[in-house]
């Protein structure tokens, strides 16, 4: 899914937050349904990782700092989209699920 989802970016990808010249709201493929696909990915490797290691200490270390850095970083990435498409992002985020895809 990683690689789908950078690939769909194209330039738009940035490993920091920010808006590049041309940028464009990308719906299209692992976007059409969730609006952050490479986060869900990583979500599904911590969790993995969690049950699958007999070590808490181990199953923590990646979930807690991910924890931390998703809830931190997403709703920054959403304002800056929201300030930078408004409207059309307000309709993308109703249409959408932030990490899994909405049911109805």
């Amino acid at each position: 899914m990683f690689r789908c989802s950078d690939k769909t970016l194209g330039k738009n990808w940035s490993p920091i937050l920010e808006i590049r010249e041309g940028h464009t709201l990308i719906k299209e493929g692992p976007y059409k349904g969730i609006r952050h696909p490479m986060y869900t990915q990583i979500w599904i490797w911590v969790i993995a990782q969690f049950l699958i290691t007999s070590n808490w200490t181990v199953g923590l270390s990646g979930f807690i700092p991910w924890s931390i850095l998703y809830f931190i970083r997403v709703p920054r990435e959403e304002k800056m989209m929201y300030e930078e498409f408004g409207e059309e992002y307000l309709k993308y985020m109703e249409q959408t699920g932030r990490v899994v895809p909405k049911l109805l």
